[in-house]
Parts: C-alpha cells; sequence; structure tokens
C-alpha cells in the first residue's frame, strides 16, 4: 500500500449527496442519484448516502399508498442495483417498500450489484407537520427477517450492521431522520456494538433555527457515541404544498464538523469526507466507560452483521478530504483562539489561586529570564494576585544573568518587571556558577572554552538552587516556568534545575499556545501599554536556553536547532499522546498540514516569514527525534514532574494525568514504523 494513500493510513472516504428530484417520479430520481452516485465513485467514496424517500419523494403522503408508484420504485431499485456493478461506492437510499401488507420507510444499501440491506425506520413522527403513521409502520413491528427484492434474498431489519471485510473498523449503521430527534437514537446502540460510521438519511423540512438544531443533534451524537455521523436531507425539487426543504447534509467525526453542504442550493450537493477509523477505535479503546456502556445494555446490541468487500484503490495518493490544523493546540478561527485563550488564562490562574490558598502563602518566586515561558507564567502570576487582592510586590521576580545571557534578553527582564509592578531584584549567577566548576574540576574553570552539557546544567541547577532558597527564606512558593513541549522533548534540566517546581502553571501548555496567549494578553492591554509592548518584543525574540555563549550579543544556540520546530514537535506531540497514532500516520498528516505553505487556514497574526511549509524529509527528520527523545530518553523527567493544571486535551504529560509511562522503554517499534515513511 501507498504512505500517501488514505486507506493505508486508516481512513475511508464517504459522500452525503443532496439530490434534486421531482415529487413522485421515481425515474427521474433516480437518475439524478445516479449521477450523484458516479461523482461520488470518482471522487474515491467508499459509500454515498442519499436522503429520506429519495427515490419516490417525500412528501407525497397518501400517493405513497398508490400501487403505480410503489411499483415504479422496486424497478428504480433493480435499476440502480444494475448501475452499482460497475462501481466501488455503496448507495444507500431511501425507498418506501412494502413487506408483508405493510408500508416501511426504508434505508436501503446497495454494491456491486448486491443489495446489501434494507432498513425500515424506527420512530414515525405524528405530532405537529408529520404524519408519517398514517402510511408508515415502524421498523419495530417488522416480523420479516429476509424480504425478496428485485430478485434477490435481502437482509431485513432495524437490527443490521454493515461491516466491510477488507477495511479495518468500517461497520456502518442506518437509521432514518427522526430516530436522531429521539431520546435514545438506535444508533446508539449500534456504536455500542461496534458501528463507527453512522448514517442518517432525513427528509427534515426547514423552518428557521432548525439547522442549528440539526447541527447540534449530529454534533453531540456523533461525540457521544465516538463515531461518525453523515447526514442527509431532502432539498430543491421536494413538494412545498405546504412545507420548505434546504436540503442540508453534513458529516461529523466525534463532534467535530468535516463537511458541509451549501443550504437552498438550486444545483444538486455533494460533499466528501475523510473518516478516521483508528482514531474512533483508539478514542473508543482509552474512553473505558464506552465499554462500560456496551456491557449495561448487552441485550440491546443482538446485530446482525452483513459482510461486503470494498476492494478500494489503496496504491494511488487520493488526496486528504479532510482538513488538518498546523497547530492542533492552536485553532485558526479568531473566535474560537480567542476562547481557547480566555480559557487556558484562567485555567493557570486557577490552579494558582487554589495552591496559594491551600498553602496559606501569599508570595511566589519566580525566575524572569525574557523568554517565552517565564513571561507567560509571569503575567499569570500578575492575574492571580490582582483576583487574590494580593500586592503584586508579592511576586518576587528574580532575573538571574549568566555566562550566557544576551543585553536583550536581560533588558527584556527588566522592563516585563517593572511594567507588571512585581518585587523586581538581579542575582548575577556567573561567580556561583564558576566556582562550582572549580569544585568539579570543569575544564571551563581552567580557560578552556568547552561549553558541554555539564556547564549549561551547572546554570540551569544553580538558578533553580538559588530560588528555592529564596522561596525558603521568604516563606514563598517557587513559581515554575516550563512548557509541555520542552517536558515532551526532556528538554529541562532533572532536578534541581528548571524542571523542579514548586508549582508550574505552563507544564500543560504546548511552546505553540504560549506564543498565542501572550499574544492575547499583550493586545487586551490588560497589564498596560509598556507590559504590551515589552511582550511582543519578547515574541520576536530567538528562542534559546542561552547557556552557551555567543558572538557579540547573539546567543550561540537556537533551540528549534537541537529540538527541531517546536510547531513540528507540537503536532508530533499531539498526535501521539491524543490519539496514539503511529508515526507514519503523524507523518501522512503533518505532510498534509505544513506541505504547502499557501493552503488551509493559518491561526490570526502569525507574521509572514513564519508562514514556512516544510517537506517530507525534513518532516521525517524531525520526527525521529521526537521519538527518541519522547519514548526512550526522557520519561523519567516526566514522571516526576511537579504539580501543574491540565489546560487542553491530549495536554498533559504528568503521571497523575493523561500520560503514564515507564522510564525505561524501548522506541524500537515507533523506530520501525518511522523508517517505513518514505524519503
Amino acid at each position: 500500500m501507498s504512505f500517501r494513500n488514505i486507506y493505508a493510513q486508516g481512513l475511508v472516504r464517504i459522500a452525503c449527496a443532496a439530490p434534486r428530484l421531482k415529487v413522485a417520479d421515481p425515474a427521474f430520481n433516480l437518475a439524478e442519484t445516479l449521477g450523484l452516485l458516479r461523482r461520488a465513485d470518482e471522487g474515491g467514496a467508499a459509500l454515498c448516502l442519499f436522503p429520506e424517500l429519495g427515490l419516490s419523494a417525500y412528501a407525497i403522503d397518501d400517493l405513497l399508498q398508490q400501487n403505480a408508484l410503489l411499483d415504479a420504485v422496486r424497478e428504480a431499485l433493480g435499476r440502480l442495483a444494475e448501475e452499482t456493478r460497475t462501481l466501488g461506492c455503496v448507495a444507500v437510499v431511501g425507498a418506501p417498500l412494502r413487506v408483508e401488507g405493510r408500508l416501511f420507510n426504508c434505508a436501503v444499501a446497495l454494491h456491486r450489484g448486491r443489495i446489501l440491506a434494507a432498513v425500515p425506520k424506527t420512530y414515525l413522527p405524528n405530532y405537529r407537520e408529520f404524519y408519517e403513521r398514517r402510511q408508515f409502520a415502524s421498523g419495530e413491528r417488522a416480523g420479516a427477517l429476509y424480504i425478496e427484492l428485485c430478485g434477490q434474498e435481502v437482509p431485513f431489519g432495524t437490527d443490521i450492521l454493515l461491516t466491510a471485510t477488507d477495511i479495518p473498523d468500517l461497520t456502518v449503521h442506518m437509521e432514518i431522520c427522526e430516530d436522531v430527534w429521539t431520546p435514545i437514537p438506535p444508533s446508539s446502540y449500534a456504536a455500542l456494538a461496534g458501528a463507527t460510521l453512522l448514517l442518517n438519511l432525513s427528509a427534515s423540512n426547514v423552518t428557521i433555527g432548525k439547522s442549528e438544531w440539526r447541527h447540534a443533534l449530529c454534533k453531540a451524537h456523533s461525540g457521544r457515541c465516538i463515531a461518525a455521523y453523515a447526514y442527509s436531507a431532502a432539498g430543491t425539487g421536494e413538494s412545498t404544498t405546504d412545507l420548505a426543504w434546504d436540503g442540508q447534509a453534513m458529516i461529523y467525526e466525534n463532534g467535530a464538523l468535516l463537511a458541509e453542504a451549501a443550504r437552498f442550493a438550486s444545483e444538486p450537493q455533494l460533499i466528501l469526507a475523510d473518516i478516521d477509523l483508528e482514531r474512533l477505535v483508539m478514542d473508543r479503546i482509552r474512553q473505558n466507560t464506552f465499554g462500560d456502556s456496551a456491557d449495561m445494555h448487552r441485550d440491546r446490541l443482538s446485530f446482525r452483521r452483513v459482510e461486503f468487500a470494498l476492494d478500494p484503490d489503496r496504491q494511488s495518493d487520493l488526496g486528504l478530504a479532510r482538513a488538518v490544523e498546523r497547530f492542533p493546540f492552536v485553532p485558526s478561527d479568531d473566535a474560537r483562539l480567542n476562547e481557547l485563550c480566555f480559557e487556558a488564562y484562567n485555567i493557570q490562574s486557577h490552579g494558582l489561586r487554589k495552591r496559594l490558598e491551600s498553602t496559606r502563602i501569599d508570595k511566589v518566586v519566580i525566575g524572569v529570564s525574557g523568554g517565552l515561558d517565564s513571561t507567560q507564567a509571569l503575567i499569570v502570576a500578575a492575574h492571580t494576585f490582582d483576583a487574590l487582592g494580593l500586592p503584586r510586590e508579592n511576586i518576587l521576580a528574580y532575573t538571574l544573568p549568566a555566562f550566557a545571557t544576551s543585553k536583550d534578553t536581560k533588558d527584556n527582564a527588566w522592563r516585563l518587571m517593572r511594567a507588571l509592578g512585581v518585587g523586581a531584584e538581579e542575582i548575577d549567577m556567573t561567580p556561583a556558577c564558576r566556582q562550582m566548576l572549580v569544585d568539579i574540576g570543569h575544564p571551563f574553570a581552567k580557560g578552556e572554552p568547552v561549553y558541554d552539557i555539564t556547564f549549561e546544567n551547572v546554570q540551569a541547577g544553580a538558578r533553580t538552587s538559588v530560588l528555592f532558597r529564596l522561596a525558603n527564606r521568604h516563606n514563598a512558593l517557587v513559581m515554575g516556568t516550563g512548557d509541555l513541549s520542552e517536558l515532551a522533548l526532556g528538554w529541562c534540566t532533572y532536578g534541581v534545575g528548571d524542571h523542579m517546581s514548586h508549582y508550574n502553571v505552563n507544564g500543560s501548555v504546548p511552546k505553540t499556545l504560549i506564543q498565542h496567549l501572550i499574544r492575547w494578553v499583550a493586545q487586551s492591554g490588560r497589564f498596560g501599554e509598556e507590559a504590551s509592548a515589552v511582550m511582543l518584543d519578547i515574541l520576536a525574540t530567538e528562542i534559546s536556553p542561552e547557556l552557551v555563549p555567543g558572538v557579540g550579543d547573539k546567543p550561540a544556540q537556537k533551540t528549534e536547532d537541537f529540538v527541531g520546530p517546536y510547531a513540528l514537535q507540537d503536532f508530533n506531540l499531539f498526535y501521539t499522546t491524543r490519539y496514539g497514532f503511529r508515526p507514519s500516520k503523524v507523518a501522512f498528516l503533518s505532510a498534509h498540514a505544513w506541505s504547502d505553505a499557501g493552503k488551509g487556514a493559518w491561526p490570526p497574526n502569525i507574521e509572514a516569514d513564519r508562514r514556512v511549509a516544510y517537506d517530507l524529509p525534513t518532516i521525517k527528520r524531525w520526527l525521529g527525534v521526537f521519538i527518541r527523545r519522547f519514548f526512550e530518553t526522557s520519561q523519567f523527567k516526566r514522571s516526576a514532574v511537579p504539580n501543574g493544571p491540565k489546560v487542553s486535551s491530549g495536554g498533559s504529560l504528568s503521571p497523575r494525568g493523561d500520560w503514564r509511562a515507564p522510564s525505561d522503554a524501548s522506541a524500537a517499534p515507533w523506530l520501525r514504523d518511522w523508517e517505513r515513511i518514505p524519503d
């Protein structure tokens, strides 16, 4: 299978159609259905969903009790079955069917000439503008398990699941319109029985505000069921004798909208989306209460399974019919980003507030470097102390320059401390660090330019040690500043180093989000113009640990030269820990997100020169670094992290939170899969 093929990566493409139709004209409706079905097939879709009673039209009232119409529907189904022989796409259409002297509103699935199943509607609305019980019987009352349809023996009933034998985890359930509006939709039980793709053939006349309610239903139901939910409603051509129709079609996956058709369109609509089956299954495994619910409802999960083989194209690059955010921790939508920043900022602040209240301590000690992380921690502290009614002078902020501290970062540290009105002091760490280097016999103490890990960690350790002793002296808490990205990569000094603190508000916040949090606070102006100005200057500063002397006032170290671009590493972290994806799939998604800077949405306020692209070799290179550092060399640091609040989904590496792992694991399985990524 090809690396770039969606089916090789655990995805499946589906389509939703909103065709043009004619009232009570099955031959015309068949032709329109076939046109859209062929388009879906050409687009690589494995399945295409059509609206409720799409072959006959929905709003035809007592015409449903006319044999001429019902015969024409059967004839249309027979012709549709024949036409599907040359198509790989499963067609799911709506049709009225006579069974054992009753009429049922059915979803009919057809594939390669075979009618896979007919599933009758369970819940028939008989209120307000609906009176379906006048024509139809509920599928719950159906006695037949099989029916004769177009010369085939076809499974019939509400207890049917369609299972693909050659697409892992693709199991399909069909329900119709009102079924999803009930307190317990039939698809709830289907999902508990293993269905990952839930289909709703709908007519659903439109009224003011109803579209938003449909969205709410599909979003919440797909989230509760940890499933994909596809919905297709009747549109142009339906009878407007008493009602109107908007042709709303949409595809959700576990609460996320993947695709939506234009409403009130004069032309037929077809939408495509790629469903991540692996992602759904892994989430079900992780969320143990999903399985508990299945156990509690075991008596309702006796479904018959109808198997079929899709035989999709597994070699071609079919593209990717879903959006992949470059920054999974940072939404590209301005309104969503604003809300996220508000929540993250307040989660951090409320976490610190509770710790101060519970310890009855009214001071914190914090090291301020003039970099991103200490800036974010300091403004969180300022907000927290304001909320507690404590003077900001109780925030004991220290800038701690040593051998490689640049003038720019030290100046920014001072500007920020003064602008926020916190207690501000400077302690030169150079003498203490030099003495330790002398004591341990380091070559630098003898004048040799040796800048090894010992040289670096002597500085990091000395700073942390003095912060803890200052906390002892002033009866204060040491605030940690290290972020989630650094913790994932082990880019911190263990123990008496920046790894340790009394409480770390940044431990669950990735580097890519911290930048936006600082910008959000700066743009709000809540701390004054000078504070905002220095925050923006800090955002423009190259990320560096400043532990090795540079040339002039320029840092010798650029963090991203060692650990890789934080944009890529945060991407790798999110999909590795949140969904458990294998490295090759992470690279596949990363390539779609990052290979073309001109495609897709960027978060607001990303400067033009930072809107970069990464090719697959670059993505592979830094993913390899991530795998080794994350799985093999740095877990011992994460097993001993200080307390701090969880901020985002998939955003905690605390052993008391989202991530528990042995410190002596091998990265071999991940590296073997990583080697499969093409160069």
